[in-house]
C-alpha cells in the first residue's frame, strides 16, 4: 500500500500563556493519495494552527506528522523548507500575484527558489496554465483578469512543482458564487487526475463538494457526515 499523503498522530499545539492555550488537542488525521478533504470550523477553532502545521510553517508541541511518508517533526528547518517546496502546493484566499508580471511569469516564479532547472520553465508554466484552463491568458497582467481567473493562475503556480498535496486556505473567500463554482469544478477535475486536495473553509457549500469532511472545534478534530 502507498504511504498516506498526510498522517497526523496525537498532534497537539500549545501556545505559552497563563494558563497555556491548547490550540490543537490530540489530532489524528490520515489523508490518502487522491483524497479530496474539507476541514471546516468557525473562527478560533484551530483551523489556522492546523494549516500552519500541515504546511510545515509551524511545528506541533507533541505528536508526529508524516508527509508523503516523511516524518517531519524531527527535520531541521532546511529539510522542512525543501520538503514544503517540492511536496506542497499552496492556494490562498488572496491570490498573491505580482501586478507587474504577466500570467505566465507569475506561474514561472514558483520555481525561482526551488531546485528545478531554468531550462523548460516557461514550457512547464504554460502546461500548468493549460491544466487549469488559462492558456488563453498567458500574456495578460493580473488586473485584466476576473477574480476566478486570478485564482486559477494561483492554482497553476501551485501545481508547478507537481506536489503531493494541494493545501487550500479559504480558496473561494474572495469569489462570487459563479467563480466559486468554477474553482470547485476545477478541484473536482484535479482530484480526478489523482491530486490530493485539502481545503480549509468555513463555507458549508464549499465543504459539501469534498469527498470527505472533518470538523474542528476547540482544537478537536472529528470526522463529519
Amino acid at each position: 500500500m502507498p504511504e498516506p499523503v498526510i498522517e497526523l498522530a496525537g498532534v497537539c499545539r500549545d501556545f505559552p500563556s497563563d494558563p497555556p492555550v491548547r490550540a490543537l488537542a490530540d489530532v489524528d488525521l490520515r489523508v490518502e493519495q487522491g483524497d479530496y478533504m474539507a476541514i471546516v470550523g468557525p473562527s478560533g477553532s484551530g483551523k489556522s494552527t492546523l494549516l500552519n502545521i500541515l504546511g510545515l510553517l509551524d511545528r506541533p508541541t507533541s505528536g508526529t506528522y508524516r508527509l508523503d511518508g516523511v516524518e517531519t517533526t524531527a527535520l531541521r528547518d532546511g529539510g522542512r523548507t525543501r520538503l514544503r517546496g517540492t511536496r506542497i502546493g499552496f492556494v490562498f484566499q488572496s491570490f498573491h500575484l505580482l501586478a507587474h508580471r504577466t500570467v505566465v511569469e507569475n506561474v514561472m516564479l514558483a520555481e525561482v527558489y526551488g531546485p528545478h532547472p531554468r531550462a523548460g520553465r516557461r514550457t512547464r508554466a504554460e502546461q500548468a496554465l493549460e491544466q487549469v484552463g488559462m492558456s488563453h491568458r498567458i500574456r495578460f497582467l493580473p488586473d485584466r483578469l476576473s477574480g476566478g481567473e486570478r485564482q486559477r493562475v494561483a492554482i497553476a503556480r501551485a501545481l508547478m512543482a507537481q506536489p503531493a498535496l494541494l493545501l487550500c486556505d479559504e480558496p473561494t473567500g474572495n469569489l462570487d458564487s459563479r467563480n466559486t463554482e468554477a474553482i470547485l469544478d476545477l478541484f473536482d477535475g484535479l482530484r480526478a487526475e489523482g491530486l490530493t486536495i485539502l481545503v480549509i473553509t468555513h463555507e458549508d457549500g464549499v465543504s459539501a463538494r469534498a469527498k470527505r469532511r472533518v470538523r474542528i472545534a476547540d482544537g478537536v478534530l472529528r470526522e463529519a457526515p
